[in-house]
C-alpha cells in the first residue's frame, strides 16, 4: 500500500454541516470539477448546461444531508470555509425560483435542481458508495464529464486518481500504522504531537501550522458557544428540538456572563462533581452537532456527523482540567489528527463504508488519545487510550432516521465523548505493556467489521432505527 501523506488540516477541515461525506465532500467535488474545466483550457463562460448524477448512499440520504444544496453552492464557486451560512436558504430559493445558476460566479445558465440533479437510488459504483458525476455541455456542443467519490471526512477522490496523490510530500516521519508511530517516538524521544509538528513542517512553517490549528480551535469554540445559546427546532422535518441551550441554562442556574471566557468561569463555579461534569460534556457535544444539523459552520473531526466529540472532550479539558492554554490546545489537536490519519489510511472514516464505528468510533479514539497526551500520558498510554475507545465502538451501525444527522447521530456524539474520557482515564491508570489488544489490531478489526457489515447499516437509511421509527413520532 502506497504511503498517503495526511496533514492535520486534512483531518480537521472548516466547513458547513450537516455531513462531511454528503455535504462538504460533494461541495468540494463541484469546486474541483470547475477547476478541472479551467485547467483544460475551457472558460467557464463557454458552459451552456450542467447536470449531476448521485449514486448509492449519496442518492439515498442526499436530501437529508443537503447534498443537492452543497452541489449547487459548489457549482456557484462558493467556498465552504467562508460562505455565509445564513445566506444558504436565500441562495437556494433564488436558484429554485429563477431556474438559473451563476456557474463559477461567472456564467448564468439554465438550471433546475429538480431535473438537473438526479438521485439514482438503485445504482451504485464499485469503488465507494458515495459517488457523483458532473456533466457539462459547452456552447459548441462538446461535453466534459468527471466522476468523484466522497470517501469520508470531506476527502474527495476523482475516478482514476489515487487517493492523496496531490498531497504527496517527503515527510521526515512517514507513518501508516500505530506501530510505526510508536517506533519513531521511541527513536526520537518525541511525544506524538511533537512528531506530528515535525511532519507538518514539510508543508508549511511551524508558525503557520500553529496559527492554522488555533484557528481550527477558534471555529470549534465558536460553534460550541453558539450551539449552547441557540434554541428552536432542527430543520429537516423530524421536528427535533434543540437541547443544548436549555441544558446550558439549567446547569448555570442564573449565572451571568458576557462572552466565552466569562462563560467558562461561570461553568467552573458550579464545581466538578461527576454528574455535573457529565452533563456539561453532553451539553458541549449536543451543541456542536445541533449546529451541524442546522447547516452551521463546523470542523470535520474527522467528520461532520462526529464533529461534536473532539470539541466536547477538548472543552472538558479546558474547563475542568485547567487546559485553557494555547500550547495544550495545539498538543491536543495535533495528537488527535495523527490517530485519525491512521484510521483513514488503514481502515475508513466514512460511515457509508463502515457504519458509525468509522465516525463516532474514530472521533472517540482521537479524543481519547489527545486527552491522554495532554494529561501527561506516555506514548504507549496514548495509543492504548485510542484502542480502548475504538474497541468499544466496534460494529456500531449508521442508521439515520429520515436520512438526517439528527437521530441517533447527535446523542451518539455525547456517548463518544464520554467513552473517550473513560478510555483516557483507564489508559492513564494502566500499564500498556500488559494490554492484550494493540491499536493496529483494533484498526484492522474495524475494517474487517466494516466489510462484513450489511449495506443497510451504512448510512443508507435502509435499516435499523431508520426503518423502525416512524418519522412522524415526536422526539423522546
Amino acid at each position: 500500500m502506497a504511503h498517503e501523506c495526511i496533514s492535520v488540516f486534512d483531518i480537521f477541515k472548516i466547513g458547513v454541516g450537516p455531513s462531511s461525506s454528503h455535504t462538504l465532500g460533494p461541495w468540494r467535488a463541484a469546486l474541483q470539477f470547475l477547476a478541472e474545466i479551467k485547467a483544460a483550457g475551457r472558460p467557464i463562460s463557454a458552459i451552456q448546461h450542467v447536470s449531476v448524477l448521485l449514486y448509492g448512499s449519496l442518492a439515498k440520504t442526499g436530501h437529508g444531508h443537503g447534498t443537492d444544496i452543497a452541489i449547487q453552492l459548489g457549482l456557484c464557486g462558493d467556498d465552504p470555509v467562508t460562505f455565509d451560512v445564513n445566506k444558504i436558504n436565500e441562495k437556494m430559493d433564488d436558484i429554485r425560483r429563477s431556474k438559473t445558476m451563476l456557474v463559477g460566479g461567472e456564467k448564468l445558465v439554465t438550471f433546475n435542481p429538480l431535473e438537473d440533479i438526479n438521485f439514482l437510488y438503485e445504482e451504485s459504483l464499485p469503488f465507494h458508495p458515495n459517488a457523483l458525476t458532473f456533466l457539462v455541455t459547452f456552447e459548441d456542443g462538446t461535453q466534459q464529464a468527471s466522476t468523484y467519490y466522497s470517501i469520508g471526512g470531506g476527502f474527495v477522490v476523482k475516478e482514476g486518481v489515487a487517493a492523496g496523490a496531490a498531497s504527496q510530500v517527503d515527510l521526515p516521519f512517514p507513518i501508516d500504522t500505530a506501530r510505526q508511530l510508536l517506533q519513531f517516538c521511541i527513536k526520537t524521544g518525541y511525544s506524538i504531537s511533537e512528531l506530528v509538528m515535525e511532519n507538518e513542517q514539510a508543508w508549511r512553517s511551524e508558525a503557520a501550522t500553529r496559527e492554522g490549528v488555533l484557528n481550527i480551535w477558534r471555529v470549534m469554540k465558536e460553534c460550541t458557544f453558539r450551539g449552547c445559546h441557540t434554541s428552536g427546532e432542527l430543520p429537516g422535518g423530524l421536528k427535533v428540538a434543540r437541547r443544548a441551550a436549555a441544558l446550558n441554562k439549567k446547569l448555570l442556574k442564573g449565572s451571568t456572563y458576557t462572552d466565552y471566557d466569562s462563560w467558562i468561569q461561570a461553568i467552573r463555579q458550579g464545581g466538578n462533581h461527576f454528574a455535573y461534569t457529565l452533563d456539561w460534556v453532553s451539553c458541549f457535544a449536543l451543541a456542536v452537532n445541533e449546529e451541524n444539523a442546522s447547516f452551521g459552520r463546523v470542523v470535520t473531526a474527522p467528520t461532520n456527523g462526529a464533529a461534536g466529540v473532539i470539541p466536547a472532550v477538548l472543552q472538558y479539558f479546558i474547563t475542568f482540567c485547567d487546559g485553557y492554554n494555547e500550547d495544550k490546545i495545539l498538543q491536543f489537536i495535533l495528537t488527535a489528527s495523527e490517530i485519525g490519519s491512521i484510521f483513514k489510511k488503514r481502515s475508513t472514516i466514512s460511515a457509508a463504508m463502515g457504519g458509525c464505528q468509522a465516525e463516532i468510533g474514530v472521533s472517540s479514539a482521537m479524543a481519547a488519545a489527545a486527552l491522554t497526551e495532554c494529561m501527561g500520558g506516555s506514548q504507549r498510554q496514548v495509543l492504548m487510550a485510542a484502542e480502548i475507545a475504538m474497541e468499544h465502538h466496534l460494529g456500531l451501525t449508521c442508521d439515520p432516521i429520515g436520512g438526517l444527522v439528527q437521530v441517533p447521530c447527535i446523542e451518539r456524539n455525547t456517548m463518544g465523548a464520554i467513552k473517550a474520557i473513560t478510555a483516557s482515564q483507564l489508559a492513564l491508570q494502566s500499564n500498556p505493556e500488559l494490554a492484550k489488544v494493540s491499536l493496529d489490531a483494533v484498526v484492522k478489526t474495524m475494517w474487517e467489521t466494516a466489510l462484513d457489515m450489511n449495506s443497510k447499516y451504512k448510512e443508507t437509511s435502509d435499516g435499523g432505527l431508520a426503518v423502525n421509527i416512524p418519522i412522524s413520532l415526536p422526539e423522546c
